[in-house]
């Protein structure tokens, strides 16, 4: 058998450890947390500086940073994020002032509108396939689709706003939990992104697709006109969205700048339970290119997002 010849590692030069650059010292180390007063900030305090959560941090400062400046701090969002019940959080934050301006998918709409006006979302769509009424829900599709239908011949509002006024309107039960309403309510945009028959409204009787158009086509240049501040900062949030809102995003961006807005050296992030092409690449890399920092954070949104909102209220009140 032959033997393969080994390489003879016997003059292979070393170096001290004490002139070797190292990453993590015991400094950066997670800190023991001790339940009590400022249990909170202690709790905070005692993450690892080191890695996602040197970057959640610093993440966190940025935001704070850009709202000082008065820059737009702008929220992109899938339906996810309010199906696992995290409204409550995004409205606070736009009632403190750090989020400026909302854009979300239709079905990130259709969730907040059965939860204001119903108390309940999320149908077990296993079940409800088999016999054919899957997405059948008459109410949610009559509210949608006739509001946006009306709205589209007789203002020139768009598809969040027009949604937003129809359930102050009708004095939705649960008012309070809907991010459509609040904005209204408290002057921030926030915009509705439908890709027609993605949503469950779309399969119903009532669906008129050029309404549908029309109005998400108004809130596309409402999102346009929030990215065209971000001129040498600002913060781009993606909360859960794979493909959608990275994408109308990306374009906008491109709008803004065709049209002559220096928008660039702005800061972005990803927050997604996998990593995603689209998220990845029109979120965190494509738009920092021209300066600017892209962050990526993995993790459950029903955890992830409870955490940076603690973060940044705990920093926001010093």
């Amino acid at each position: 058998m032959r033997n393969f010849k080994q390489i003879d590692i016997t003059k292979v030069k070393t170096i001290s450890i004490k002139s070797r650059k190292s990453k993590v010292t015991p400094d950066a180390f997670a800190k023991v947390y001790e339940p009590g007063k400022n249990s909170l900030q202690s709790f905070l305090g005692s993450f690892p500086n080191i890695l996602a959560a040197k970057d959640l941090n610093l993440f966190v400062d940025i935001i704070l940073q850009a709202r000082k400046k008065n820059k737009p701090v702008i929220v992109l969002m899938g339906a996810h994020v309010i199906k696992v019940g995290l409204s409550p959080l995004i409205i606070d934050l736009i009632k403190n002032n750090i989020i400026t301006a909302i854009g979300m998918n239709s079905a990130a709409a259709i969730h907040d509108v059965e939860t204001a006006m119903f108390g309940k979302t999320s149908e077990d769509v296993a079940e409800n396939i088999l016999d054919g009424y899957f997405g059948m829900a008459r109410e949610t599709g009559e509210l949608i689709n006739v509001t946006l239908l009306q709205s589209s011949v007789q203002t020139d509002i768009g598809y969040g706003e027009a949604i937003g006024m129809e359930l102050i309107k009708r004095k939705a039960p649960n008012l309070q939990y809907s991010i459509l309403a609040s904005g209204i309510n408290l002057n921030v945009p926030v915009t509705v992104h439908a890709a027609i028959g993605t949503d469950i409204i779309h399969q119903q009787p009532t669906m008129d697709g050029a309404a549908t158009g029309e109005m998400s086509f108004r809130d596309f240049k409402v999102l346009c006109n929030a990215v065209k501040d971000l001129v040498g900062g600002g913060v781009v949030i993606n909360i859960g969205s794979a493909v959608i809102m990275p994408e109308v995003f990306l374009k906008a961006l491109t709008v803004t700048r065709n049209l002559g807005y220096k928008t660039a050296k702005f800061a972005t992030a990803n927050f997604d339970m996998l990593p995603q092409y689209r998220p990845f690449m029109n979120i965190v890399t494509r738009p920092t290119q021209a300066g600017g920092k892209g962050f990526n954070f993995i993790g459950h949104h029903e955890i992830m997002i409870p955490l940076l909102y603690a973060m940044i209220n705990e920093r926001n009140k010093k």
